[in-house]
């Protein structure tokens, strides 16, 4: 079965000089994902909601790699207060961003809000991320050739844009709330690869497998289902390969805005393919977020 094979991240490209921003990188997927690039030379941005956390995992990563430029900030996307003030600092800190993986994510929560009103799973998982790339998206242009990479799911192919209940008030499943909110990292990042041609700047969404991360903290059900399937599960190590195959692989610049499983192109639902969502999603995040539409 296609989605339980493995795939591994080959190339060889070394990043040095290079600055990647991983959101979420204290646990997991993210901090696999961290741990690789700084191996390889990058100054990473580990940038996530637990500071404290965070240095533990920056320390371990600089002990591990010997790249001593593993730096910690902190991201809390459930605020865009928040996500203002790390971009704001970081574009103040760094001349560069070649790399940047919005990997964080929030998964089957009781029904909850961000401090800006949005649902929490579309609000961390697909606003808070298009603000931050929104943000960062002149430093990206400025240091081409540079990469997006949007960690989505095959929980996609459950999920619908519902514009008309975009926060989840009329009709709320924790389980269903997580689908949505992957269909649309997929829809984002199609338009806007769509809207970067010719800017040297690449975006790829893609599903890491199914991971056993923290992300089923809140679900006893999911848990529960992982332990049945533990064998068909990675480790995190395992499920960073696609997010590395995206960041690092050379001559992927012609597939941008396309999905990835496994280090391949993959298929995607047909909602996930319908260029008139997509730039609808587009329109109305930037209103919800307070963006000027070009």
């Amino acid at each position: 079965m296609q989605m339980l094979s493995s795939g591994v991240c080959t190339s060889t490209t070394q990043l040095p000089g290079k600055v990647a921003v991983v959101t979420g990188a204290n646990s997991g997927i993210g901090k696999e994902t961290a741990k690789e690039l700084a191996q390889r030379g990058a100054r990473v941005y580990i940038a996530c909601r637990d500071v404290q956390k965070g240095e533990l995992v920056a320390k371990e990563i600089q002990t591990m790699t010997g790249n001593q430029e593993v730096l910690v900030r902190k991201l809390d996307l459930a605020d865009t207060k928040s996500i203002r003030t790390f971009a704001k600092d970081f574009l103040a800190e760094e001349k560069h961003l070649h790399i940047l993986i919005n990997n964080a994510g929030v998964m089957m929560c009781p029904y909850s809000k961000t401090a800006d009103g949005f649902e929490m799973h579309i609000g961390v998982n697909h606003l808070g991320h298009f603000l931050l790339t929104h943000l960062l998206l002149e430093k990206l242009k400025e240091s081409a050739p540079s990469r997006i990479v949007n960690v989505s799911s095959l929980a996609h192919h459950l999920g619908r844009i519902h514009f008309h209940d975009l926060q989840g008030q009329k009709f709320y499943s924790a389980g269903l709330a997580y689908c949505h909110s992957k269909l649309a990292n997929i829809l984002f990042t199609r338009e806007l690869a769509r809207r970067l041609k010719g800017s040297g700047v690449t975006a790829y969404s893609l599903h890491p497998g199914t991971v056993n991360s923290e992300l089923v903290r809140h679900s006893s059900f999911m848990r529960c289902l992982w332990r049945l399937f533990f064998f068909f599960i990675k480790t995190p190590q395992q499920g960073a390969q696609t997010s590395l195959y995206c960041a690092l692989t050379e001559g992927l610049e012609n597939l941008s805005g396309n999905h990835f499983s496994d280090c391949h192109v993959t298929w995607v639902s047909a909602q996930a393919r319908n260029e008139t969502i997509a730039r609808r999603l587009w329109d109305v995040s930037c209103d919800l977020l307070g963006i000027p539409m070009d």
